[in-house]
């Protein structure tokens, strides 16, 4: 079949490496794609949320399949809009616009895991009409405080404040000054939870579920994750502890019930759950739901899936992932991703990237913001690449990509050089 994927950055190229490799896939076009992409199929010039230019480009291209890596589109309804259409009936790896509130607002989400008493964080929301209640509510809480965005905000409306004069100012930056747009016209405020964090994959068709993998992500800047947050500097997986009780925990109390409450509510549920966990004294709590596959996560979760992808989507949409056995590669898997200097604050693009001529068969180098330019590629994101190599374990695999890390440049290029630091 011909299958069209949306995206543009590590975790897209991720999924073409992968779907291309399935004996299912015809043709691989990736809307916009990156230099990396191009590599395993042809990369077509149409935004992610232009729905209109899509449904042309599938008319033409015979397309079976549309598979969609980010979260905008999905928000904005992407799967509604191909469903809607007479004169295109192929499967979109997706959920619906309604299920994609799950990540799209934050008081959705958690009104849901309230519904189905899934464990997560104690919480209140606040917008601009109940604005002083919620200053009140600041105050008598207790410390560190979380403050969220209720909406999109590209991952930067988490903050975490350690001072109620500091949660006081973020809350009046989000609500009055519309620090965020409208995805922060309305707050959520959450008890801290203190522990390690998690994600887990699943694909499901809204009543059935296969679990993909596992991943721990590294958020911040610096070294000892310090400093800014990010979209993610490097991934490791397997969790050393997230054995077979602690998983069949998430099952249990999380994962199931989710699904469960998906089918009980009726909700159009077809593609990836992303469970952002975290592990509070040996139990699992949900800090987020995402409606996509994680980046970088994908970049090690995807690389250890043995399955062909391409017949897990079909399964999906013939409601026969039961019948799955899923089958992950017994090597630990690290991502170290080497990013633009200045980021996550300003940074320039276009710079010129050095990369190896040989790659060894233990490593994959995923392209995240990059694209063609003169011949050469060129640097066009914040994160630029993200290198993925197995290993007996984390701290070889981590080793494997940072010593590949050596042999690519760009000006400008960092990356962290403690991916997978707890593990050694």
């Amino acid at each position: 079949m011909n299958i069209l994927l949306l995206g543009a950055g590590g975790r897209e190229h991720a999924l073409a490496w992968k779907i291309k490799q399935s004996p299912l896939c015809n043709k691989l076009f990736i809307a916009p794609g990156n230099a990396g992409t191009s590599m395993f199929g042809e990369n077509v010039g149409i935004g992610v949320n232009e729905f209109e230019e899509q449904k042309e480009f599938c008319l033409n291209n015979q397309i079976e399949m549309i598979v969609v890596g980010p979260e905008d589109p999905l928000v904005n309804g992407v799967y509604d809009f191909f469903k809607a259409q007479n004169d295109w009936n192929g499967i979109v790896v997706g959920p619906s616009k309604f299920a994609a509130q799950l990540e799209g607002s934050k008081a959705f989400s958690k009104k849901f895991m309230q519904r189905h008493e899934i464990p997560t964080a104690g919480y209140a929301e606040f917008n601009k009409e109940n604005f002083e209640d919620g200053k009140v509510y600041i105050q008598q809480h207790s410390l560190p405080i979380v403050l969220k965005a209720d909406g999109l905000a590209a991952g930067k409306g988490v903050v975490i404040a350690q001072s109620h004069v500091e949660a006081l100012q973020v809350f009046e930056e989000m609500i009055l000054h519309k620090q965020f747009g409208e995805a922060s016209s309305k707050v959520v405020i959450e008890e801290f939870l203190d522990g390690i964090e998690v994600s887990v994959f699943v694909l499901t068709d809204g009543k059935e579920y296969k679990i993909l993998g596992h991943a721990k992500d590294y958020k911040r800047i610096g070294e000892g994750d310090t400093g800014l947050n990010t979209g993610g500097m490097g991934c490791v997986t397997p969790v050393p502890f997230v054995n077979d009780d602690f998983m069949q925990k998430i099952e249990t109390k999380i994962i199931r019930p989710t699904i469960e409450g998906l089918a009980k509510e009726k909700i159009v549920y077809k593609g990836f759950v992303f469970f952002g966990l975290i592990n509070v004294k040996g139990e699992p709590m949900v800090i987020e739901y995402n409606c996509r596959m994680g980046d970088p996560e994908t970049e090690v979760v995807i690389p250890r899936l043995k399955n062909d992808l391409v017949a897990l989507f079909v399964a999906m949409e013939n409601s026969n992932l039961p019948q799955q056995i899923i089958e992950t590669d017994d090597r630990a898997c690290a991502t170290v991703v080497a990013v633009s200097g200045g980021y996550p604050g300003d940074y320039e693009k276009g710079k010129v990237i050095s990369l190896p001529q040989n790659i060894p068969t233990d490593s994959i180098v995923f392209h995240a913001g990059t694209k063609e330019h003169n011949g050469n590629v060129v640097t066009n994101g914040g994160r630029v690449l993200a290198v993925t190599s197995f290993g007996d374990n984390i701290n070889d695999a981590a080793k494997q990509s940072k010593k590949l890390l050596k042999e690519i440049s760009f000006e400008g290029m960092n990356f962290r050089k403690d991916i997978g630091y707890e593990f050694e």
